[in-house]
């Protein structure tokens, strides 16, 4: 049985549903521990919140560190960490914080890493999907100490409660750790919807749209979805960069994904292809995504997505 750690994941002091997928993927191999890294004096509020999946032990550092010098020291501590309890699979969000993360510590570590898994075997074998997602790869590290980077919404998150252990840990930080600082930073401003790489529902708009997203706005809330977009309608500048769903944008896998007059060029595919129910609605009958699609309807999205809407809010 292996011995696993995760980097916990968290937006404000709350762990994050990532992190539940983390540790459902990680009980597939062994023991699962979680380290938890937090401002000093809030190591435990933010351990309280990791209590769901199969998580035995919550290990807690608290530093100012990491605020103030990001990753270096991030990636030094979870190293410390894992060298410390001599454990051999190491798992991260593969988001692009958690991949810079992965990168240093397999390079701390000089292990093997694999980035963007959708799936993980109880014998450390992963699932990617490569070339724009038209590949399917199945590897294993071949080191000791595995490193592996989990997208988020792949993996079915087990959110059994649990009662971990909580051990506080100190670390004294080197200097080349510290050769980054922050001097200032300011968080994404979020609106009232869920964030795109967690939501169950995700509703995006592509060139269809004309840059006009009050219809695909209005039937994404009344479904209580996220909202995205594919490329062209980013790079036309109907809609922000951070929401853009494909292969330079973000990747999600929601339970149900609504594209809407989104041609489904491979780029956009490749970001969410893993999408457990995939609906479109385009006017062109042709449209490469329909080859995609569970459900697709022919049709202006103008006149398409209201009549939805309403039928969404009625039932």
């Amino acid at each position: 049985m292996s011995s696993v750690l995760i980097l916990a994941d968290f937006v404000g002091e709350k762990a994050t549903k990532a992190t539940v997928e983390l540790a459902t993927a990680g009980a597939r191999m062994g023991e699962v521990s979680a380290l938890v890294l937090a401002p000093v004096g809030k190591g435990a509020a933010y351990a309280a919140t990791v209590n769901q999946g199969a998580i035995s032990k919550v290990i807690v550092i608290e530093s100012d560190a990491f605020a103030m010098h990001g990753v270096g020291a991030v990636a030094e501590a979870f190293s410390y960490v894992i060298t410390e309890k001599k454990a051999d699979v190491a798992l991260f969000v593969s988001h692009a914080f958690g991949k810079e993360v992965a990168g240093r510590v397999a390079m701390r570590l000089r292990a093997g890493i694999i980035t963007d898994a959708v799936d993980v075997a109880a014998d450390k074998t992963t699932t990617q999907l490569v070339f724009g997602g038209s590949t399917t790869v199945h590897s294993k590290v071949s080191t000791a100490l595995s490193i592996i980077t989990i997208r988020p919404n792949t993996i079915s998150a087990d959110f059994v409660s649990s009662v971990p252990v909580v051990e506080n840990m100190a670390i004294e930080f080197s200097e080349n750790s510290k050769k980054a600082t922050i001097k200032s930073s300011q968080p994404p401003v979020k609106g009232g919807r869920p964030e795109l790489t967690e939501a169950n529902i995700v509703v995006s708009g592509g060139r269809g749209t004309n840059g006009d997203f009050a219809a695909v706005e209005a039937f994404a809330d009344s479904l209580g979805a996220a909202v995205g977009a594919s490329r062209a309608a980013t790079d036309a500048g109907w809609y922000p960069h951070s929401h853009q769903v494909g292969q330079t944008g973000k990747t999600v896998s929601p339970q149900l994904y609504v594209a809407c007059g989104i041609s489904g060029a491979i780029q956009h595919r490749a970001g969410m292809q893993t999408s457990k129910l995939i609906v479109v609605v385009n006017k062109d009958a042709e449209a490469p995504l329909f080859e995609l699609a569970d459900f697709g309807v022919v049709g202006d999205l103008f006149a398409v997505l209201p009549t939805a809407t309403e039928g969404v809010k009625a039932r």
